[in-house]
């Protein structure tokens, strides 16, 4: 059966879009066009005349659903299809008029006001815990972790603590101190910031599955007078602590709210106050994937550094450490994309088959987006501008000296 040109015309401009990636396309009527010429790495199967104009017209959206559905099949490796994409030129899949519309049309309808907020984060992390625990490590730790080496065979398990261990040493926390989390998930941190470092926590979730989850195992730890989960949005915060922490929430605070988020911190730390950010980010400015903010995280936006620090100027606090992990959080998805592989089957018994899908893309171009500099992952640690209460060096985050009684720096054992 011959296409109509107009499928054709389709072809063309989605083969435009992609660049010259080593891909061939398989459309309904059989017929094969192979682009590049190196041998493809995929063969990309289009279903009907429907998937391919949906396709042409705004690939960052429509492969992702297509792919979902079913009406798009790949036959090979995705992540080499999608590495290879990334490589050729991602960047001119949100150049289309179809693609910045839906853009800003998201960025709208998902703006991250107190009630949006609690909805965008309940769309992604409500769906339940169970389904976490097949692919996560097993304390539920859903960020980067953290690799001393780049050969370095650490467990997930390991590898999570190792970040956590990080989080505390960069914070250079003392027994007796008090620490707010912001955006605490599964509580993890809290609890392991409590149980090593001394300290009283408070953890704030809007989340209502992780909250329940979180005060369970404080109970269970016999840490409930240490450790206090809240179910209460962040710029909520009431009262007053020594330090202040956020690991993976500044993605979705969006924008609009960076001030809101710098209010708190300067209302909440003290004179010598200390607080790390700990978030995914961008080297330029551009709204993330439209697949990924519309099927996965509304809400969310990975910002530059610029930006990011742009939260701290206004109110009086001074960078002390930035660190870069991004091949740490490659890593940590070539892991989490292993589980979840290997429970694949269990995924689709409690969703289906469309969700397996949609989460093996989800954690497959995450990877591929870290791996190729896409995507960055950002460590800022600050304290107040005045403060003199804070580390000479940065010998502290990798040493692994005890604390030492009577002094007023505090640098944690390896665990």
């Amino acid at each position: 059966m011959n296409l109509p040109w107009i499928e054709h015309r389709l072809l063309e401009r989605l083969l435009m879009q992609t660049g010259r990636v080593p891909i061939q396309f398989v459309l309904r009527n059989g017929e094969r066009v192979q682009t590049g010429d190196e041998e493809p790495v995929a063969r990309v199967f289009i279903r009907d005349r429907r998937t391919l104009w949906k396709l042409a017209c705004n690939p960052e959206l429509y492969f992702g659903d297509g792919y979902s559905d079913g009406s798009i099949r790949v036959e090979g490796d995705l992540v080499a299809l999608l590495d290879a994409v990334c490589k050729a030129g991602a960047d001119k899949l949100d150049k289309g008029i179809l693609a910045r519309a839906v853009s800003r049309w998201l960025a709208q309808r998902q703006r991250n006001s107190l009630c949006g907020s609690r909805k965008n984060i309940q769309h992604h992390y409500d769906i339940r815990t169970d389904f976490y625990r097949l692919w996560l490590d097993a304390q539920l730790v859903y960020t980067c972790a953290y690799f001393p080496s780049p050969d370095d065979s650490l467990s997930l398990e390991e590898a999570q603590v190792a970040k956590m261990n990080q989080v505390c040493r960069k914070l250079q926390l003392k027994p007796g101190e008090t620490v707010v989390e912001a955006g605490c998930g599964w509580g993890a941190l809290a609890l392991y910031m409590a149980e090593r470092c001394g300290v009283s926590v408070k953890a704030f979730n809007i989340s209502r599955e992780q909250i329940l989850y979180a005060r369970e195992r404080a109970r269970e730890r016999g840490l409930e007078g240490r450790v206090e989960f809240i179910e209460d949005d962040y710029r909520n915060i009431p009262g007053r602590c020594d330090a202040f922490v956020s690991v993976g929430m500044l993605e979705h605070v969006g924008l609009d709210h960076y001030r809101d988020l710098g209010k708190v911190m300067h209302r909440v730390l003290g004179a010598d106050g200390r607080g790390f950010l700990h978030f995914i980010g961008r080297d330029r400015e551009r709204p993330l994937n439209v697949w990924i903010r519309r099927r996965v995280f509304p809400g969310a936006y990975p910002p530059t550094l610029r930006q990011a620090l742009g939260i701290l100027e206004p109110w009086g606090f001074a960078v002390l450490d930035i660190e870069n992990l991004r091949l740490h959080y490659a890593r940590t998805l070539e892991l989490w994309l292993d589980r979840f592989e290997s429970s694949a089957e269990k995924v689709t018994a409690m969703f289906s088959p469309q969700f397996t899908r949609a989460w093996r893309l989800y954690l497959a171009g995450s990877m591929i987006a870290f791996r190729t500099g896409f995507m960055q992952l950002f460590q800022v640690a600050f304290a107040r501008s005045a403060s003199n209460r804070i580390a000479w060096t940065r010998a502290h985050v990798y040493a692994g000296e005890p604390r030492v009684e009577g002094s007023d720096t505090w640098i944690p054992a390896t665990y």
